[in-house]
């Protein structure tokens, strides 16, 4: 038994970001065509399709701005025109926050970004791409969570709003669309090891202490599971919030 998504196209939102990469290669290596989504990377975007074209699918860049309706309808055509539909959505895409701070110092800005990066992505990315799914009756969507929306943890708080709301959004979608054969899944990553960690490392001492397996995760590991998730092996799972965090973050029943 293997992974195969021969046949299917993929577009990964931030795809050329530290996970984004990996998971756009992973998919690629699974059979699937990829479109790598980028807001800025052209040239990085554009390196990507090439690498994954060795792999015997087609690849695609294509430019948008997640948090704007329009830019995401225009990605739309664009994408429809030059590699058709996708069957899998990978919205991986986030405005990032730097430095966290307590509710009462963050920047009201800071709310609405995590709002239109975490859960106006999916909207607008369901509205533009889950009717040609539910046509062909077979579709993934596949959301980036993170461990941090269970955690809570304190000067995280405009992270973890933006990411709960994106939970609320898209366990409702999974409820409205299952009966086209649609699936709608979250994954969680911990802090993750890529390419960034790889060259310039940190002290993970204390975060590791707290992590059952006792090590951080790779991005690679993150990938297996959106490659997983988009196959045809996870045809019975929908709704589901999966951590990929080494056990740091268990959900209850």
């Amino acid at each position: 038994m293997k992974i195969d998504l021969e046949g299917k196209t993929a577009l990964v939102t931030g795809g050329t970001g530290e996970l984004g990469r990996v998971m756009v290669q992973t998919l690629a290596e699974c059979g699937a065509n990829v479109i790598v989504h980028f807001l800025h990377n052209e040239a990085k975007a554009e390196q990507l399709v090439r690498e994954i074209e060795q792999f015997g699918v087609r690849g695609n860049a294509v430019q948008g701005d997640v948090t704007s309706a329009e830019s995401v309808r225009q990605m739309a055509r664009k994408v429809e025109r030059e590699i058709g539909s996708p069957d899998i959505i990978v919205a991986n895409a986030v405005v990032q926050i730097h430095p966290w701070q307590s509710v009462l110092d963050e920047d009201f800005e800071d709310y609405e970004s995590q709002f239109k990066s975490c859960v106006m992505q999916s909207v607008y990315l369901a509205k533009a791409f889950i009717p040609s799914m539910i046509e062909r009756g077979w579709g993934r969507y596949i959301a980036i969570n993170t461990e941090c929306a269970m955690e809570a943890a304190a000067n995280s708080s405009a992270y973890v709003t933006g990411k709960r709301g994106l939970d609320g959004l898209v366990r409702t979608l999974a409820k409205e669309v299952g009966k086209h054969q649609v699936t709608v899944n979250q994954i969680a990553p911990g802090w993750t090891i890529s390419d960034r960690y790889r060259a310039e490392p940190t002290n993970d001492e204390a975060y590791v202490a707290t992590v059952p397996l006792n090590r951080r995760g790779t991005d690679q590991e993150i990938a297996n599971v959106v490659a997983f998730i988009a196959s045809d092996l996870s045809s019975y799972i929908t709704g589901a919030y999966i951590p990929v965090c080494g056990g740091r973050i268990m959900p209850g029943i």
